[in-house]
């Protein structure tokens, strides 16, 4: 396995193949394509900027459970932008201007940064800034419309009116601006081009530089200004192709598309409603307990207990590279694998992961392992052992991909344990499915 392999970024491009969803007779299939890391770029460098970008995600999640979710935007800008993001190609207004945004499974607003924004205010993006002037479908959201996020996310959150003015907050940056209502249009190619009107979208004129490689974001989270709300699209699925692979596409689906009907070994469990409004937005799933192989963990049976005050828990993100676990948890999952495993421990600080084994060379095949199996309510998510180790050969590393968190704080399944596995979001029964697949094959 080269390390040009392993260096490959899990941000990915979304071009639309076909888009007929508001019809309601079909959906969306999306296919996403890698964005590989930039030249000198070793893998655990990478994992080591994924990884400070899941902490700063982390930490303003945990915020957002605290002080009645009162966060406050940051005032300095990081470099750590484009890793572990996907990026969804669609175009607003009329005439209708392209841009790439960042696709998030764990926020709700629709933005694109808006024309005029200086470059102190604005990141750099990759295509023209998106001009309100210029089209002709574009208006002012009123404050009263049940889309404003004065209406739909408590004040802290940074609304305020007349003006329908938002300031928005995420674990790695910031965007402000005046939400609007435009006319979105999907699909790759003239033929299979799908407008909706009336889409409430974030106009930014200030953000920070933390959304490089997008020109904005757009929210698939379970709020009413999220796309998938939006569009009444009912459910989403997407099949991520293995972090090594560099070559094959993953997929997303939008609406009556996403079906894992015919696939064997398909596995429910329900969402977990929060009690705390300003985490609603997120998919909670109920972990019960981890095996690996034959061998149940000692975890306590509420490790993964979400709590009154909205604390605890644990969600599933797109937006976030590896499964992060409550310390009760991590220390079960990292004493298992220390009794399996024969090699010498090593010094995993470069990539910034707790446990790594010293491999005798570059080339050397890691030892076998059993699969690790996440035994949610109803379901069993059983994962291979590269959903949950990783080789580094630049360094002869092989690593354990999950981390830790204080014990009473979120916990989070991130995609690098999602690859290889058709992952089908139910909004509207409120369930999440999900089979292992060969995504390259979807």
């Amino acid at each position: 396995m080269s390390s040009a392999t392993l260096m490959a970024s899990l941000a990915v491009l979304i071009s639309l193949v076909f888009a007929t969803l508001a019809s309601g007779a079909a959906g969306v299939r999306v296919e996403l394509t890698r964005i590989h890391s930039g030249p000198g770029v070793t893998a655990s460098q990478f994992v080591r900027d994924a990884l400070r970008r899941d902490m700063l995600r982390h930490d303003a999640r945990r915020l957002a459970a605290s002080d009645d979710g009162m966060v406050s935007a940051p005032t300095r800008k990081n470099s750590l932008g484009g890793v572990g993001e996907y990026l969804m190609t669609l175009a607003i207004g009329t005439p209708p201007v392209s841009y790439p945004a960042i696709a998030d499974t764990g926020s709700d607003l629709i933005w694109t940064q808006c024309a005029p924004c200086s470059d102190h205010q604005c990141f750099k993006q990759p295509t023209p800034l998106y001009n309100p002037a210029s089209s002709t479908t574009f208006g002012v959201l009123p404050c009263g419309s049940p889309l404003s996020m004065c209406a739909v996310a408590p004040a802290p959150a940074g609304c305020s009116c007349p003006y329908n003015s938002y300031n928005y907050t995420y674990g790695t940056g910031w965007t402000a601006g005046v939400q609007g209502s435009e006319t979105f249009t999907f699909g790759s190619s003239r033929a299979d081009q799908t407008r909706v009107r009336g889409i409430a979208f974030g106009c930014s004129n200030a953000s920070s530089d933390n959304f490089k490689g997008s020109s904005g974001l757009v929210g698939l989270g379970r709020g009413a200004v999220s796309l998938v709300s939006q569009l009444d699209a009912g459910r989403f699925s997407y099949c991520l192709t293995p972090f090594q692979d560099t070559s094959s596409t993953s997929t997303l689906l939008l609406g009556s598309s996403a079906s894992l009907d015919g696939i064997t070994g398909v596995g429910s469990t329900p969402f977990v409603a929060s009690p705390a409004t300003a985490l609603d937005t997120f998919y909670y799933l109920n972990l019960k307990g981890i095996s690996l192989g034959t061998m149940a963990l000692s975890i306590p049976p509420d490790a993964f207990s979400l709590n009154a005050d909205g604390s605890g828990g644990l969600i599933i993100d797109s937006g976030t590279t590896i499964t992060m676990l409550v310390d009760a948890a991590y220390r079960q999952v990292r004493a298992a694998i220390l009794s399996l495993v024969t090699l010498p421990t090593k010094d995993g600080s470069e990539s910034e992961l707790d446990l790594c084994f010293a491999l005798p060379s570059p080339t050397s095949a890691p030892p076998d392992m059993p699969s690790m199996t996440l035994h949610f309510d109803g379901a069993d998510m059983v994962l291979p052992p590269d959903s949950y180790m990783i080789t580094y050969t630049e360094n002869s590393l092989w690593c354990l991909m999950m981390g830790s968190r204080r014990d009473g704080e979120m916990s989070t399944l991130g995609n690098y344990q999602q690859q290889n596995m058709h992952i089908l979001y139910d909004v509207g029964q409120e369930t999440l499915s999900f089979a292992p697949t060969k995504c390259s094959m979807l």
